[in-house]
């Protein structure tokens, strides 16, 4: 899993600095929950468990869907813009478009502090969970994020999988 969480925020920073040096500017709307976040469907049960990551980074309206185990994933990264609870989503590998519906709030369920619901996307699943502390800052360099990512399976590591 650590691994794959890596993959996922190098990605994600990968794009946004891509983004950036092609001079697009940070998204206008204030900072919402969903963004600058890890989301994940579930805590894997093994190494070959996939599991559904998605996150967004508000700093360059970039993000990413990715399916992965341990060994095997894959991944699709989008640009998008933010309305209110809305997001218009561009994939630019294919040019496909998505109008998502984004909920995200407090909760306690499956052991995560947060939820997220997604309707309207045509990657992904519609409901993802967050803990505290899964924040992304997108200007930290690769070092601080691999650091945060050990922290945090240190941590999932340390409780008992949620049932």
């Amino acid at each position: 899993m650590k691994k794959v969480l890596f993959v996922v925020v190098v990605a994600v920073l990968v794009g946004a600095l891509w983004s950036a040096r092609r001079g697009h500017s940070p998204a206008d709307a204030p900072q919402r929950l969903f963004a600058d976040r890890i989301w994940i469907d579930h805590v894997p049960r093994g190494e070959r468990d996939t599991i559904q990551v998605f996150a967004a980074v508000s700093e360059h309206s970039v993000g990413v869907f990715h399916a992965a185990s341990q060994w095997r994933g894959r991944y699709e990264m989008f640009r998008y813009e933010a309305h209110g609870g809305e997001l218009r989503v561009v994939y630019p590998h294919t040019g496909e478009r998505d109008t998502v519906q984004t909920r995200a709030r407090r909760c306690n369920e499956q052991g995560m502090d947060f939820c997220l619901e997604l309707d309207g996307a045509s990657r992904g699943v519609k409901r993802y969970y967050s803990r505290e502390g899964w924040e992304i800052n997108g200007a930290a360099d690769a070092k601080a994020i691999e650091d945060a990512i050990d922290r945090r399976l240190a941590a999932l590591a340390a409780a008992p999988a949620a049932e």
